[in-house]
């Protein structure tokens, strides 16, 4: 090929990019995530397990709730399966960066739009929204299965003030799960590790640092990632010790922020 030829492909490609726009990305990274099978299967499982459980709970426990004996609030079983479906939310938020790593298709994802922040973007925004909107239609049904069986006691909540909002901030819990999950996969580019440690420290860790001691150990407690997203997506905490609900919150988008950018940083840096 001549060298003015050469150039003429170079020029037309770096024009290619350059007219490469957002909605484009977004659009290729919505046809992979919506025809992989683990993105149903997953979304399936978040409403299966989010719903189902919640019903089950408010139906088993109902007599209890109305009786003198209860020592918790009907508030705190009405969006009960959302603490269980949150796990669903992490595995979405990881298989939609790791699995490209692991089949070796990013290279070519990132040779077809070199603007690699692009990509991690498009890939958050999808996740998230898709997460809020399954989230929040998830949290809907169990209120309205589960609060079936409460109404039958004479407890049922109506769905306004925090009962309308632990509806949306499910949704909002589980699309913010999604992306600390997405920022994590882009960190460490391995499925396992990435559900594994975000797992870890969203539930298991979230829990073990109330045996700390004092008031460290408190305000440990209330900062943990899954301690301070999940105060918004509940009407009543079962945690007495967790701060309001849109503090909480508050906290909780700032470690994603952080995440997204450590994440951000990585992806620019490091080879694909």
């Amino acid at each position: 090929m001549s060298t003015a030829a050469t150039t003429a492909v170079a020029v037309a490609t770096e024009d290619t990019v350059a007219r490469q726009g957002f909605t484009q990305v977004l659009n290729a990274e919505w046809i992979k995530l919506r025809s992989v099978r683990s993105t149903w299967w997953t979304v399936a499982a978040l409403v299966g397990l989010g719903a189902g459980l919640t019903i089950v709970m408010c139906w088993g426990n109902a007599d209890w709730l109305a009786s003198p004996d209860a020592d918790e609030s009907p508030g705190a079983f009405i969006t009960w399966g959302m603490m269980i479906a949150q796990i669903t939310a992490i595995v979405l938020g990881v298989l939609a960066v790791t699995s490209e790593y692991g089949t070796g298709l990013i290279r070519a994802t990132f040779a077809a739009v070199p603007r690699r922040l692009r990509v991690l973007a498009a890939k958050a925004l999808l996740v998230a929204g898709l997460l809020f909107v399954v989230g929040t239609a998830t949290a809907l049904i169990g209120y309205f299965g589960g609060n079936y069986f409460l109404d039958r006691e004479g407890i049922g909540m109506a769905l306004e003030g925090d009962v309308l909002r632990s509806m949306y901030g499910s949704g909002l819990y589980m699309a913010g799960l999604g992306l600390l999950a997405v920022a994590v996969g882009t960190l460490l580019r391995h499925t396992a590790a990435a559900i594994t440690i975000t797992i870890a420290v969203c539930f298991v860790v979230s829990n073990m640092v109330a045996l700390i001691p004092g008031d460290f150990g408190l305000f440990l407690e209330r900062v943990m990632p899954g301690n301070a997203g999940a105060v918004i997506a509940t009407p009543v905490s079962f945690n007495p010790n967790l701060l309001d609900a849109w503090l909480s919150f508050a906290i909780f988008a700032g470690q994603i922020a952080v995440l997204m950018t450590l994440a951000a940083v990585s992806l620019r840096r490091r080879d694909a």
